[in-house]
C-alpha cells in the first residue's frame, strides 16, 4: 500500500500544474498579509480600558431580545452571547486584542475553499486520467487488488489536501509573526457548551477551526472522486463538484427556509462550527445528527466509487 501511495504522489508531483497550484496559494497568502498589514491593521483602532461598560450594555440589549423572541435558535444564541460577555467581565478578558499572528492565520481560514478547490482537481483527475490515458491497464495487469489500487488513489488524495492544509496554516503563521508578531498574552478562545463557558488555547483552537472547516472540503473530493471512478470523467466531476462547491450552500439556506427535509441534505451539515459559532440552520440540528448524515453521504460516495471500479472491465 505505501509504494502505492508513493507511486500515486510521485504522478502528482510530476505535474508542473501541482506546484502552480502551490505557488498560487502562497501568493494569495502574501498578498492578502501585505493588504491587511498596509491597509486595515494600521487604522485598527487600540483596545481601550472601557470595554466592560460596552460589554454590559450589550447584555442588558441582548437580555431584551431573549425575552421578546418566540424562536429557541435565537433564544439560544442570546442566551450564548450572554454567557460569554459575562464571562469575560468576570475574568477581565478584553472582546477585542490587537491584530497578531493568530488573528491572521483565523482570517485566511477563507482560504481553505481555494485549498479545497485545487483537492478537487486533483480527485477529479487521479481515476479519470487513467482510463483516459490508458494507464489503468498497467495498474490493473499487476497482482494487486482492485479495491487497494483505489484506496491507495483516495489516501493520495486526502494526503495532499492535508499537505495543502498545513502550506495554508503553516506559512500563514510564518508570514504572521513576521508582518503582525506575536501578541504578548493570547486571548484564550471562549467555549460555549451545555450553558458553561470554558477557556481554550488560541492555537488549539485555530487546530479545530481548520479540522471543522476542512470537512465541505472533505466531502466535495470525496464526491469528486466517486464521480471520477464511476464516470470516468475529470471535467464532470471537477465541474459538478465546483457548481456544488460555489452554490451548494446557498440553495440548501433557501431550501431550509421552506421544508424542513433540508436538514437530510449535505450542505445542511457541512458547516460544523455552526453549532460552536453559530445557530443550527434549523431547529432540532446538533452536531450528533450532523456528524451521522455526513457519515451517511460518506459511506455512499465511497460504495459506489469501489463498486463501479471493481466491477467495470476495461477494454483491451
Amino acid at each position: 500500500m505505501i509504494n502505492l501511495i508513493r507511486n500515486e504522489l510521485m504522478k502528482i508531483f510530476r505535474r508542473p500544474g501541482t506546484y502552480v497550484m502551490i505557488a498560487i496559494l502562497l501568493v494569495i497568502i502574501s498578498v492578502t498579509g501585505v493588504f491587511m498589514k498596509y491597509n486595515l491593521v494600521e487604522d485598527e483602532p487600540n483596545v481601550t480600558e472601557d470595554w466592560k461598560p460596552v460589554l454590559q450594555q450589550e447584555n442588558e440589549a441582548l437580555k431584551k431580545q431573549l425575552e421578546s423572541s418566540p424562536i429557541k435558535i435565537e433564544q439560544d444564541y442570546y442566551k450564548k452571547q450572554i454567557a460569554i460577555n459575562e464571562y469575560r467581565i468576570d475574568h477581565d478578558i478584553p472582546f477585542r486584542e490587537k491584530y497578531n499572528v493568530w488573528s491572521f492565520v483565523k482570517d485566511n481560514s477563507e482560504l481553505i475553499l481555494l485549498a479545497g478547490l485545487f483537492t478537487i482537481v486533483i480527485s477529479a483527475g487521479i481515476v479519470a486520467s487513467e482510463f483516459n490515458w490508458g494507464t489503468i491497464k498497467l495498474l490493473l495487469i499487476r497482482p494487486i487488488n482492485r479495491s487497494k489500487i483505489l484506496l491507495s488513489k483516495y489516501l493520495t488524495v486526502l494526503l495532499f489536501a492535508l499537505l495543502m492544509l498545513s502550506i495554508l496554516f503553516g506559512f500563514s503563521a510564518l508570514l504572521g509573526v513576521i508582518l503582525f508578531g506575536l501578541p504578548e498574552q493570547a486571548v484564550p478562545y471562549l467555549n460555549y457548551f451545555n450553558g458553561k463557558v470554558t477557556e481554550q488555547h488560541i492555537v488549539v483552537y485555530l487546530f479545530i477551526y481548520y479540522g471543522l472547516g476542512s470537512i465541505d472540503m472533505l466531502m466535495l473530493t470525496t464526491m469528486a472522486f466517486m464521480i471520477s471512478s464511476v464516470f470516468r470523467n475529470s471535467s464532470l466531476a471537477i465541474g459538478l463538484s465546483l457548481f456544488l462547491m460555489f452554490t451548494g450552500s446557498q440553495f440548501t439556506a433557501l431550501l431550509s427556509m421552506k421544508f424542513d427535509w433540508a436538514k437530510y441534505l449535505l450542505f445542511a451539515n457541512t458547516n460544523l462550527m455552526q453549532y460552536i459559532e453559530g445557530t443550527p440552520l434549523l431547529e432540532g440540528m446538533t452536531m450528533s445528527f450532523s456528524i451521522i448524515i455526513l457519515i451517511i453521504y460518506f459511506v455512499i460516495f465511497q460504495f459506489l466509487a469501489f463498486y463501479v471500479f471493481k466491477k467495470r472491465d476495461v477494454a483491451a
